[in-house]
């Protein structure tokens, strides 16, 4: 799977939990979950487990403290599909 399939699929995850808008027009690999997109931390666990169903994929405490911006959720997706 490639970066952008990856992120096209992240994009529709986070979507329902993002309280900036504008931040969300505009996401790219810089974006910031808490900073760019206002999500809360609560919202974070919710994505990550999203994220674990749509992948397949396990995703470990450590993993998921890193999993703060959209690149750094890209990196660990591919890590953890290739493993």
């Amino acid at each position: 799977m490639t970066k952008e399939e990856i992120i096209k699929k992240l994009t529709t995850i986070v979507k329902p939990y993002v309280q900036n808008e504008e931040g969300f027009k505009n996401i790219s690999e810089e974006t910031d979950f808490i900073n760019d997109l206002e999500i809360n931390s609560a919202n974070l666990v919710d994505i990550i487990l999203d994220v674990e169903d749509e992948f397949d994929i396990e995703i470990d405490n450590d993993a998921m403290e890193k999993m703060l911006s959209v690149k750094a959720t890209v990196a660990i997706i591919q890590e953890k599909m290739n493993a």
